[in-house]
């Protein structure tokens, strides 16, 4: 492991700048392939360097000491007011995900308990249904032959229709349709908006926004209506609906709807759009690399020998664990983190003017050279526990860190684990040949025109 080396001036030595010559500097290259826009500012301009976005500077911190200042020694120093926090409240509103100072501690003093290890164990069956009727519909289409899916939307329904259940205590039939349809189109439409500088962007009535403000109201009606509806039932569920409903603050409040719809609508976007992609990028990699796919698949049938995985179940499946961080380690759902400074700081040794956006690249770091041998290659191995007590604690942040850390990391790890497990054990995946994979990074680095895979029963 190597350390920052500090310049000679700490003080006042600033990062080296990545060149151009284009007007809006590397706004174009950031918006077309922002993933090797961060590998080639490292290699050109060390572990943080400076690119230019129009007429804003953005520093690319991606050594794991840059994340552990900005993410836990200085956290408070390091605010969300960027653009692009500023733009996904406009999406999904004013929650865990965007909130910040007082309003936030509040929120997750609230939420925090529904993400408690009993909670957890209740949120369990629902993911092991899930995960069944996925199993068992995709036995039916390959009973006669391999099946041709693609293999993002399969996930995509599968982690919204876990967090249906989890969340409402129900599947919402039709409405979970219109939830993710919703949530797909604000996803889509917040790339775009993201790298137009316009004026009037967001504002303007055009054909896409005319798009996105429907969808957005049709998701609002659905949440609304649900909200209300438990608000008028006597009867309590055992779904992160009703835990928020009876949750309060220190001074005894509860959630307005207004409060309830922003959670409820955080955790839809970020919490199925972040599992339903590491899913979908893990079943990718186990087929383009089948020796660890068989490995897997021996091990689920030696530990599991046919049923569901459950809580207790995760620490036996220690490979199929290492499968899935190999995965977030090669292709992060959360693949950029964005921060602005309150104050000037020093980071790695350079000094950091107030007002200064700081983007955090889980992408990068992930890769750095110092900390992960051959870091291209999907090696699982790199995750047995004796070489991870030999790396640095965040080389590898696939839910960020600090106090900021997403709250639905261990819901989100037990839902990846139970609906590999399940599948696993009765298909095997493949790819498909001549189908182009191409990385969208929007919100979540996800598969730009869906993922073909070939599912084969076993």
């Amino acid at each position: 492991m190597t350390a920052i080396t500090a310049p000679a001036e700490a003080s006042t030595a600033l990062p080296t700048r990545l060149p151009t010559r284009r007007p809006l500097g590397h706004l174009g290259e950031m918006a077309k392939d922002p993933l090797h826009l961060f590998l080639r500012t490292r290699r050109e301009c060390g572990d943080l360097g400076i690119v230019r976005l129009g007429p804003v500077d953005i520093w690319l911190a991606q050594h794991p000491d840059h994340v552990e200042h900005v993410l836990l020694r200085n956290a408070g120093n390091f605010t969300k007011d960027t653009r692009g926090y500023d733009l996904l409240a406009d999406l999904i509103g004013n929650g865990l995900v965007t909130a910040q100072g007082a309003t936030w501690k509040r929120q997750r003093r609230i939420v925090n308990p529904a993400f408690h290890r009993k909670c957890l164990q209740g949120f369990t069956v629902e993911m092991q249904k899930s995960a069944e009727s996925l199993s068992e519909r995709w036995l039916a289409q390959t009973s006669s032959g391999p099946a041709e899916l693609d293999m993002g939307h399969e996930m995509m329904t599968v982690t919204l229709e876990i967090a249906c259940r989890s969340f409402f205590s129900s599947e919402l039939a039709h409405e979970t349709a219109i939830v993710g349809r919703s949530v797909d189109t604000a996803m889509h439409r917040f790339t775009e908006l993201l790298n137009n500088l316009l004026p009037g962007a967001r504002t303007l009535p055009t054909k896409r926004n005319r798009e996105l403000w429907r969808a957005l109201r049709e998701l609002d009606e659905v949440v609304f209506r649900i909200v209300a509806d438990r608000r008028a039932d006597a009867n309590p569920r055992p779904d992160l609906l009703s835990m928020l409903l009876d949750a309060s603050d220190d001074e005894g409040g509860g959630m307005s709807d207004q409060e309830l719809r922003d959670q409820l609508v955080t955790m839809l976007a970020a919490g199925h759009e972040t599992t339903g992609n590491a899913l979908t990028w893990t079943l990718h990699l186990l087929a383009l690399h089948p020796v660890w796919a068989k490995r897997v698949a021996e091990e689920l049938d030696s530990v599991l020998g046919g049923r569901t995985p459950g809580m207790e179940d995760l620490a036996a499946l220690e490979l199929t664990g290492r499968v899935l961080d190999e995965s977030m380690r090669l292709l992060p759902p959360v693949w950029i983190v964005g921060r602005q400074t309150a104050e000037a700081d020093e980071l790695g040794g350079f000094h950091v003017p107030a007002n200064t956006f700081v983007y955090l690249t889980p992408y990068g770091t992930h890769r750095h050279p110092d900390f992960w041998r051959n870091p291209e290659a999907f090696d699982p191995d790199r995750f047995l526990p004796e070489r991870v007590k030999q790396r640095h604690k965040y080389a590898f942040l696939p839910f960020s860190a600090g106090s900021r850390k997403c709250i639905g990391d261990r819901f989100a790890r037990l839902e990846a684990m139970i609906v590999l497990a399940r599948v696993l054990q009765d298909v095997s995946v493949e790819t498909v040949s001549g189908f182009k994979v191409e990385i969208e990074p929007s919100v979540t680095l996800r598969p730009k025109h869906g993922l073909r895979m070939m599912v084969r029963k076993r």
